[in-house]
């Protein structure tokens, strides 16, 4: 289940892989531990590549929805 709370959204929609996973990535470089990023993404790829990069370093996959046309995707930031 996602988080509804103190999440701060990604508008990936639209871009192409590896746009989505790249702005997470930013975001992810100045967001504090513990923050959940969520990104919308209508980007298959991305169902793939952010699990394994959020593994690679360390944060925490929550999950995905899917809704209507688009992916959310969360992630939980460990530093």
């Amino acid at each position: 289940m996602l988080v509804q709370e103190n999440v701060t959204i990604i508008n990936a929609k639209g871009a192409f892989c590896p746009g989505p996973l790249v702005e997470l990535m930013k975001k992810a470089k100045t967001a504090n531990g513990g923050d959940v990023l969520e990104l919308w993404t209508n980007e298959e790829g991305s169902l793939k590549d952010v699990p394994e990069w959020a593994k690679k370093f360390n944060h925490e996959y929550i999950g995905q929805e899917k809704e209507d046309g688009y992916y959310r995707i969360q992630v939980r930031i460990n530093k």
